[in-house]
């Protein structure tokens, strides 16, 4: 195989956002070994600055080691993204008090670029230092509002301390900057489960379903699939927890959402659509085992 078609073979990792990580280090190693040859190549660069991030994910630090001096020798020692990368690699090789250290110092010299931020707020939480961390995404989301990785880290870590109230309150603004994300609603979706505001869970489930199950050309018993699937469970755990509700609970809506007058019919066409999607030929078992616990009160 010629560089240039493994290239574009490894171009499209990038383009297609996929974090095969060990498949990706197989197929650019060789380029790797090879680069005194083809460092002239512009487009070799961002694949070895990946193939570094690779082996960073399967622990072959001295392929990201060798990564990064090459990318020291191509765009020098000051680039940040190159500087970033000596973090990520200090991460594996340092004392997390000398990491940190060294991305508060690189934040302070490129204010204008919040990723060394974010990595001081990832060692503060591998260290424990929650509310540090907390304090810190909140300094950042002041000056960089539109960054919705540190809107969703921010609400990871709520969730992570069973504050739900304050996670929804921090993916209400993930929201407002991705509308057409079917993803960010599922996770608005579960984290107001776990808030115990089932209606307002329930109405963001629906609408997940609603954005990725729009094609209205499509068979009406075409199996779910994907996160359709995820969204189809969520709604018929909301409305058995809406029609069956465990003794003593309390199931007002903090929200205020309202509960849908057809909450028996949403019920059933749950029941339906997840068990649509058992029903594929190496589903039939996974169905008998689904089916029992849907239908039972």
């Amino acid at each position: 195989m010629s560089s240039s078609t493994a290239l574009e073979q490894l171009a499209s990792f990038r383009a297609q956002n996929l974090r095969a990580s060990q498949e990706f280090l197989d197929k650019a190693s060789p380029i790797l070994k090879e680069i005194k040859n083809t460092k002239r190549n512009d487009d070799v660069w961002p694949v070895i600055e990946q193939l570094a991030l690779a082996a960073l994910d399967v622990g072959r630090l001295d392929v990201a080691k060798t990564a990064w001096k090459a990318l020291v020798d191509r765009i020098g020692q000051e680039s940040p993204r190159v500087i970033l990368l000596q973090g990520l690699i200090m991460e594996s090789t340092e004392p997390l008090e000398v990491v940190l250290k060294f991305y508060e110092s690189e934040a302070q010299k490129h204010a204008h670029n919040p990723a060394f931020w974010k990595r001081q707020v990832a060692v503060l939480r591998q260290m424990g230092k929650i509310e540090d961390a907390v304090n810190e995404l909140r300094l950042l989301l002041d000056t960089f509002y539109n960054d919705l990785e540190s809107w969703l880290e921010l609400a990871d870590i709520y969730s992570s301390c069973c504050q739900y109230t304050s996670a929804l309150q921090a993916l209400s603004h993930a929201l407002l900057l991705t509308p057409q994300n079917p993803f960010t609603f599922l996770q608005f979706a579960e984290t107001a489960f776990s808030a115990g505001d089932i209606p307002l869970a329930l109405k963001n489930f629906l609408i997940v379903i609603d954005m990725n199950d729009s094609d209205v050309s499509a068979p009406q018993d075409q199996s779910p699939t994907g996160i359709s699937v995820r969204a189809w469970w969520g709604v018929k755990l909301c409305a058995r927890r809406l029609l069956y509700p465990p003794a003593g609970s309390h199931l007002e809506s903090a929200s205020k959402t309202a509960v849908p007058k057809n909450i028996k019919l949403i019920d059933q066409l749950a029941t339906e659509r997840v068990l649509t999607a058992y029903s594929g030929e190496h589903g039939i078992h996974n169905r008998d085992v689904v089916s029992r616990w849907m239908t039972r009160s």
